[in-house]
């Protein structure tokens, strides 16, 4: 019996895309089991950790700036000038500087006292009051 090779059958024109489904779904499987979810940050931080969200009065220093630019010592007004050489004297061995700072201060009192703090290794912390009403 001889083998018909004749091209009397129309060529199929249509395309059946279930094996490049297929393909697709198994690179899509394969892609997320092989990526890393964490995301990857710009800056990588060791995060600290703590037992409390504020230190015990035993552990800080409180200077205060008023509005008129007056800063206050643990309770005690200094001069500009010798605000160093004060917090140095109250600091012994406490290892922050609690800022209250009046609304109306500059940020260059702030800055003031930041350099103070950095000078003598120590941490700044801001005093804020909580806010009773949600801003808008």
């Amino acid at each position: 019996m001889p083998l018909d090779f004749s091209t009397k059958r129309d060529p199929e024109t249509g395309f059946s895309f279930a094996g490049l489904t297929d393909i697709v779904l198994l690179l899509l499987i394969f892609f997320l089991l092989t990526s890393s979810f964490i995301p990857q940050m710009g800056i990588r931080v060791n995060l600290p950790r703590t037992e409390s969200a504020a230190p015990t009065e035993s552990q800080y220093i409180t200077v205060a700036v008023t509005a008129d630019g007056a800063y206050y010592v643990d309770q005690t007004r200094v001069e500009g000038p010798q605000l160093l050489s004060a917090v140095r004297e109250a600091a012994g061995n406490r290892t922050a500087l609690v800022l209250r700072a009046d609304r109306n201060a500059t940020v260059g009192q702030f800055a003031t006292v930041a350099s103070v703090a950095q000078a003598l290794n120590l941490r700044v912390l801001m005093a804020t009051e909580r806010q009773t009403a949600p801003m808008r």
